[in-house]
């Protein structure tokens, strides 16, 4: 038996999962049911292809783990890209969400709401700042650190019109709207979707020599994900981040840290900026402040940055509204504790360690912090979706990027042993592999 960290009981998976994972029970696993099907037929059928989900059909979740539409039990190891940090259906977050939908859910900004203030005080205590702009999505608060950037520059650094730039960086993902798509090198997310938004340079990731070079009188922001997510887990050198913090500072240029995915515990840390001890001038954060159950995003900074939008140069209907404010409050009280970032280094540490053992047995590389790991896989052997595919098939989620790169981010609660039992799947679909 597993106590999963959220309470509740987790049995050996209905007696079955975990032997799923080998043999003919693994099998089992190989062709979905016709209820699958139907149901992936459905989706195909009517919603656009943006994505390329594999073949499971996710009905309900508890804590770490998720049940499809025939009763199959699969380790989360993706975590809604760190949106379900705190687990599917965490008690305590779905508390919060159930009392604030019996009073009011949504207000609008036109009016003030008893939710939104305490929210944003502790959220900005969390973060050591004074003033936080809340949104929606991720890419909402790229963007509205962009607009920022931009009328602080102008307001305060005395950027001629129009002129001001800013530094992103190779290999970025920031989100997908037509502006962020604009400085992205990913032929996918960037491809066909012009024309494009000017105003951005971009340097390789992880040189900070390039980032100094690149800046100007007219440069605004350097604009960074302390870990590359999408590219696969990047870790730049330890240096980086503090070299950056001293070159924006020298040169009078915001230092814009995405936290989306690596912020809120994820890497063991409230941020992945903490880990080397940089505060930027603004942090970027969302997924995991809403907890798995509503789109919370937030730009977070000091008043002498944020203060430089007036009314009406700047919203969302949705932005700050109640249920979102009450659900986002409950997350950062939950952090303010430390438990969450405690968590994560401590099992983070073990699942490094457990990964670091399959390196030159089907892993060619490992990267991450806390509960993140890129786990190269030797293209010889398989392509990263075809790895996800047999997990998926052992009782494993887990996500793909980039050819031969899986991510694993499973949720903070997970337990050590379900972690162990992840990797021991990994191992087994590797040797597999092997003795094709």
């Amino acid at each position: 038996m597993t106590t999963p960290a959220h309470g509740g009981t987790v049995d050996d998976m209905d007696a079955g999962v975990r032997a799923e994972g080998s043999g003919a029970a693994g099998r089992l696993r190989a062709e979905p049911s016709a209820r699958t099907a139907a149901a992936i037929h459905a989706e195909d059928a009517h919603a656009a292809h943006n994505y390329h989900p594999l073949p499971v059909v996710v009905a309900s979740g508890e804590g770490a783990w998720v049940t499809d539409v025939d009763g199959r039990r699969y380790l989360d190891c993706l975590a809604a890209y760190s949106a379900v940090n705190f687990g599917h259906g965490n008690p305590r977050l779905v508390a919060a969400a159930r009392e604030q939908l019996g009073r009011i859910t949504l207000t609008s900004r036109a009016f003030h709401n008893d939710r939104l203030g305490p929210f944003v005080t502790e959220l900005a205590a969390l973060c050591g700042k004074d003033m936080v702009l809340p949104m929606n999505t991720g890419a909402e608060a790229v963007e509205s650190a962009i607009k920022v950037a931009r009328a602080w520059g102008y307001r305060v650094k005395g950027v001629a019109p129009d002129a001001a730039n800013i530094v992103v960086m190779a290999g970025n993902f920031h989100g997908r709207t037509t502006t962020i798509v604009s400085f992205s090198d990913d032929p996918d997310a960037h491809d066909d979707f012009g024309p494009y938004t000017p105003g951005f340079r971009m340097v390789p990731y992880g040189d900070a020599a390039a980032v100094e070079a690149a800046i100007d009188d007219d440069t605004v922001a350097v604009l960074v994900e302390p870990i590359e997510g999408e590219a696969g887990i990047i870790v730049p050198p330890a240096d980086y981040l503090p070299e950056l913090r001293r070159i924006t500072s020298e040169h009078g240029v915001l230092l814009i840290a995405d936290e989306i995915q690596s912020g809120l515990g994820r890497v063991g840390a409230t941020f992945a900026c903490d880990l080397v001890g940089v505060v930027p001038d603004l942090y970027l954060i969302g997924k995991a402040l809403g907890g798995g159950i509503v789109p919370v995003s937030a730009v977070v900074g000091d008043r002498d940055v944020l203060g430089v939008l007036q009314p009406g140069q700047h919203g969302s209907t949705f932005g700050g509204n109640p249920l979102a404010a009450a659900v986002g409050l409950e997350v950062v009280r939950m952090l303010a504790t430390g438990e969450p970032q405690a968590r994560a280094r401590a099992l983070g540490g073990h699942l490094h360690e457990r990964l670091e053992r399959l390196v030159g047995h089907g892993v060619v590389a490992l990267r991450g912090a806390g509960l993140w790991a890129g786990v190269d896989i030797d293209p010889a052997l398989a392509t990263g979706r075809e790895v996800c595919e047999a997990l998926m098939r052992r009782g494993v989620l887990a996500k793909d990027t980039h050819g031969s790169t899986i991510r694993l981010a499973p949720p903070i609660v997970v337990e050590r042993a379900d972690l162990d039992w992840a990797v021991d799947q990994l191992e087994a679909v590797l040797g597999e592999l092997a003795s094709r």
